[in-house]
């Protein structure tokens, strides 16, 4: 999966699953929020999760750039 479409899944499943009023910016915000509390787990063995924390970077990336 492409990190464009990781992006949009994470924000459509924060749509989702929240109430009525739940606003795409918000939706973005906590996804942010998400690939940074992925990241920071996958520093733990960074040496082993090389291509994952790259991978969650460039979703963090898709994220950032509507804000």
């Amino acid at each position: 999966m492409s990190p464009k479409d990781k992006e949009e899944e994470l924000v459509n499943k924060y749509l989702m699953t929240t109430p009525v009023g739940f606003h795409i910016d918000d939706a973005k915000q906590c996804s942010l929020i998400a690939c940074d509390e992925i990241i920071e787990a996958l520093k733990f063995h960074s040496w082993q999760n090389r291509n994952e924390i790259e991978y969650y970077e460039e979703v963090r990336q898709e994220l950032k750039k509507y804000e």
